[in-house]
């Protein structure tokens, strides 16, 4: 038998989250889906997060669950992390037995787990960093986090807006490589749901109900368009508050058509998605990358979203979409119209959205991540 020497080692990796990884959410979407990636290609992976509750779900025996989060306000939002700094023992115990080629830190200056990480390991230690809204946040905790950060060997941000944001704060050599995305997930035919499948355009929103998310501007520009085209629907998905602003909209406008779903089950996702004449993204900014853009092109959506630094870099103005100016329900009345009075545009658009997101194929991002890992280890390994 020959043994091919060429073939790069298989690496040990721990991805570390520092939220609770029993609440659905960008970051740990993208370590759940990198740790499946790498774990196709041969390496080892272990996943470390905290865990709200650990035996109500069970999420195998490469998953370490390590303190328990709390909730914490965070530049517009609800983090939940852990702040159980009492568990340092059993991180400097996990990481002496694990012996990882790699610590993979998401949001690394978070406190407390990844700090915890970075204080022991002994690993080729990379930070990624995927928010541009942490401003606040940074300037305040970042005097204590810097002197941890500085163990990272590599820093990854997902977009140029989030490079500048953490760069400004923690200064240094970043790569830009992006999220990833589940193309089959999302463009695979799926049963339609019954209660929208229809004569009706569906008009849909997919975001966590924040403000920052621009919801009050949708639902003005829908009440421009409604009595104009009686046939719309508005499709709400997302966890979390409308808000007495727009509910108080809804009431107002006596608004029909309008569903309020509330957060849905990760598998059924991407039913909302497909069920879709035209996606709506009206955030007001401090987005670091549009996943929500990327989820919909793959779903060979056409999409009308706000004009901002995040969502300009996913998506091209007239090419998957139309991009509007943000906070401004007129504008966004007006592009939604362009959608609306044109079904080949949105079929065009939607075509050259499944296109583009190709890019954004998991498979390549992992492989891009595979490789900076081996850069890191190589220049990590000269400086010992």
């Amino acid at each position: 038998m020959s043994i091919n020497s060429n073939e790069p080692k298989k690496l040990k990796v721990a991805l570390v989250s520092p939220y609770d990884y029993a609440t659905p959410g960008g970051v740990n979407d993208h370590v759940a889906n990198l740790a499946d990636q790498l774990t196709g290609t041969g390496n080892s992976v272990k996943i470390i997060a905290p865990l709200a509750n650990s035996k109500s779900t069970d999420y195998g025996p490469d998953f370490i669950p390590m303190g328990r989060p709390v909730p914490i306000p965070a530049a517009g939002s609800i983090a939940r992390v852990s702040l159980s700094y009492w568990r340092e023992r059993n991180i400097r115990a996990i990481l002496m037995k694990e012996n990882f080629d790699i610590c993979h830190l998401h949001e690394p200056a978070m406190p407390w787990l990844s700090l915890s990480v970075l204080r022991y390991s002994k690993s080729t230690n990379i930070g990624t960093f995927h928010t541009s809204r942490g401003t606040r946040f940074y300037r305040l905790w970042g005097f204590y986090a810097k002197r941890y950060l500085e163990h990272l060997h590599g820093r990854i941000a997902v977009s140029h807006p989030a490079m500048e944001t953490v760069k400004k704060f923690f200064p240094g050599e970043y790569s830009i490589i992006p999220n990833g995305v589940n193309i089959e997930r999302f463009s695979t035919p799926l049963k339609p749901i019954e209660q929208f499948n229809d004569s009706k355009l569906n008009i849909v929103f997919v975001s966590r109900l924040e403000r920052r998310k621009g919801l009050k501007y949708l639902v003005r520009a829908y009440s421009r368009l409604k009595w104009k085209y009686p046939f719309l629907r508005l499709i709400i998905v997302g966890s979390g508050n409308p808000g007495e602003e727009v509910l108080g909209l809804l009431s107002q406008h006596g608004l029909e058509d309008v569903e309020l779903v509330g957060g849905v089950p990760y598998d059924e996702l991407p039913r909302y998605y497909q069920m879709a004449d035209i996606f709506c993204a009206p955030n007001t900014g401090r987005e670091s990358f549009g996943i929500i853009l990327a989820e919909a092109m793959a779903s060979s959506k056409p999409i009308v979203a706000s004009r901002i630094d995040g969502f300009s870099r996913v998506i091209s103005n007239g090419v998957e979409g139309l991009l509007v100016k943000p906070r401004d329900d007129q504008e966004l009345a007006w592009g939604l119209e362009q959608l609306i009075k044109d079904p080949h545009l949105r079929k065009a658009m939607g075509a050259r959205g499944r296109e583009s997101v190709e890019a954004y194929r998991w498979s390549k991002i992992s492989a891009n991540i595979e490789a900076y890992y081996r850069y890191a280890i190589s220049i990590n390994t000269k400086k010992d």
